[in-house]
């Protein structure tokens, strides 16, 4: 078979890396006041960030289904049996919903992968996809494995500042304020389905010892103790400096021996959520 695969910018997978290994990549739409923009295309992370930060009206949207037909037609066109779509975690986004309903008129050709992952996490997830390919794998064979693997994954977040939490109502303007006056760095998590709160803890420093132990506890209870040469380390950053996003890889590399340990920021969609500063991690453990 000749399958081809096909993710969003959510992935963090940028233009010309996805033009080097093959795969094709739908950039994320971003609203800035009521104009539509696109993640790497006319907008960049230095501008999604200004204008996050200077109050103007920022949200993010799902590809349109015009758009993302478009891209099915003209890859089937180009003479592959068909093609498999990893786009955000349904429980992030309607985007893998309305791609399930628009593949039902392609005849098994189009398969949506909803494994239920984001940015690094969901790298991995297309990585593997584009080797399977590589062996000749079908889009359906592909979907099944991913799918099957999907919760072998974890992310944590530990957000700088409850601003923008704040204005996407995940929390009162009350313990907005009390968490600014004492320094509270939220800490959330993406197990599968949902961003959720995972633990409060006063400045960043602990946030990042928190999310290390948080991660040590799944490898042992959730994974198991796997192989380390399986495990996947994917740091991430909303807007850092270099130095803090080397200092970052560093620290989780020197947690982790063993482990491949690798630097990506974070995508839009959920830098729009966490504002700058924000520290992640994302651990996949490999099939």
């Amino acid at each position: 078979m000749k399958t081809a695969v096909i993710t969003d910018s959510n992935s963090g997978i940028k233009k010309q890396e996805a033009k080097e290994l093959g795969i094709f990549l739908i950039p994320m739409p971003v609203i800035i006041d009521g104009t539509v923009r696109y993640e790497e295309t006319d907008l960049t992370q230095e501008e999604f960030y200004q204008s996050l930060t200077n109050g103007k009206s920022v949200t993010t949207s799902q590809p349109s289904p015009g758009d993302v037909m478009d891209l099915w037609d003209r890859v089937l066109a180009q003479g592959y049996d068909c093609l498999v779509y990893i786009p955000m975690s349904s429980g992030l986004s309607q985007s893998c919903h309305t791609a399930l309903a628009l593949s039902e008129d392609y005849g098994g050709k189009v398969q949506v992968v909803d494994n239920h992952r984001i940015s690094v996490t969901m790298r991995e997830s297309v990585l593997e996809a584009k080797q399977m390919a590589g062996q000749g794998a079908s889009a359906l064979e592909i979907k099944e494995r991913l799918e099957a693997s999907a919760y072998q994954s974890t992310i944590y977040l530990a957000v700088d500042t409850l601003e923008f939490l704040l204005k996407g109502g995940r929390i009162t303007p009350a313990a907005a304020a009390l968490g600014t006056v004492l320094n509270i760095k939220p800490i959330l998590s993406i197990q599968g389905e949902r961003l959720d709160a995972f633990a409060k803890v006063r400045g960043m420093k602990k946030s990042k010892k928190k999310i290390i132990e948080a991660l040590k506890d799944d490898l042992s209870n959730r994974f198991h103790n796997p192989d380390m040469e399986k495990v996947r380390i994917g740091a991430a950053g909303s807007h850092l400096a270099e130095e803090e996003a080397l200092d970052w890889k560093r620290t989780l590399e020197e947690a982790f021996p063993g482990a491949y340990v690798y630097y990506d920021p974070l995508s839009l969609s959920i830098g729009c959520h966490t504002g700058p500063g924000a520290f992640g991690v994302g651990m996949s453990i490999l099939s």
